[in-house]
């Protein structure tokens, strides 16, 4: 996956081969692209790609780059699955422990609700949705408040409570995070979608004061657009 936020040289038109760029990516399944025109003077476009293969991306970023734009920042990642999801074995002892019916059915819910948290997580199909929001973040590891030092029971059990806050945004914000360690300067990137934009700075304020953000997390440049058609981005811009 790539972000790519550019700015564009005003009024200089020529973006035709950038926007053959990605409408030549975006009709090849499963890859997607998603174009904004960023709020505020950091850039003026922006582009969310991606796909499996990453000769597609990287010829995708050379095809808009050929167009009147200078990367005003990027991000490389890759979708993963998160480490402190809970075992089957660790939710059949909850299950047991709080009693209250078959185990076994509600086991096999659980199983289907995790293979398509898993298929969502690994092959995301983004909807359409009217804003996006993008910022790169990093666990600290400072004396005293080194993620890594803490034990794996202890992270997951931080990160049960961190996606707790998540959860109670489901249907307003659709989060995506990806894994960039050893690919890019962050380690990870969260992407966020939605249509109201109060509903964004809500989810990061309230992420703010749960501990894992509060303590542990180091946040890189925020990054917000309007969703829209690559050409009318590309309009918009000056570019064609």
């Amino acid at each position: 996956m790539v972000h790519l936020m550019l700015r564009a040289a005003p009024g200089a038109g020529g973006g035709e081969e950038a926007l053959a760029a990605i409408e030549a990516f975006a009709t090849v399944e499963p890859q997607q692209a998603i174009a904004f025109s960023v709020l505020g003077g950091r850039a003026d476009v922006g582009l969310m790609a991606l796909g499996p293969d990453l000769g597609a991306l990287d010829a995708l970023v050379k095809g808009v780059l050929a167009g009147p734009f200078e990367p005003a920042y990027s991000f490389v990642s890759l979708t993963e699955l998160s480490e402190y999801t809970s075992t089957e074995d660790e939710e059949r002892a909850r299950l047991e422990a709080e009693g209250g019916g078959d185990v076994d059915a509600r086991l096999a819910e659980w199983r289907a609700r995790m293979e398509a948290y898993r298929e969502n997580r690994l092959h995301p199909r983004l909807p359409a949705r009217a804003m996006i929001a993008f910022y790169p973040m990093s666990k600290r590891r400072d004396a005293g408040a080194n993620w890594y030092e803490l034990p794996f029971e202890e992270r997951k059990r931080l990160m049960a409570g961190h996606a707790r806050v998540g959860r109670r945004y489901s249907g307003r914000i659709l989060q995506l995070i990806t894994g960039a360690t050893g690919l890019d300067d962050w380690e990870w990137g969260v992407t966020l979608l939605a249509d109201d934009p109060a509903a964004i700075k809500e989810i990061v304020y309230e992420m703010r004061f749960d501990e894992v953000s509060a303590r542990y997390a180091e946040f890189g440049p925020f990054f917000v657009g309007l969703v829209m058609d690559p050409r009318a981005a590309l309009e918009r811009a000056g570019a064609l």
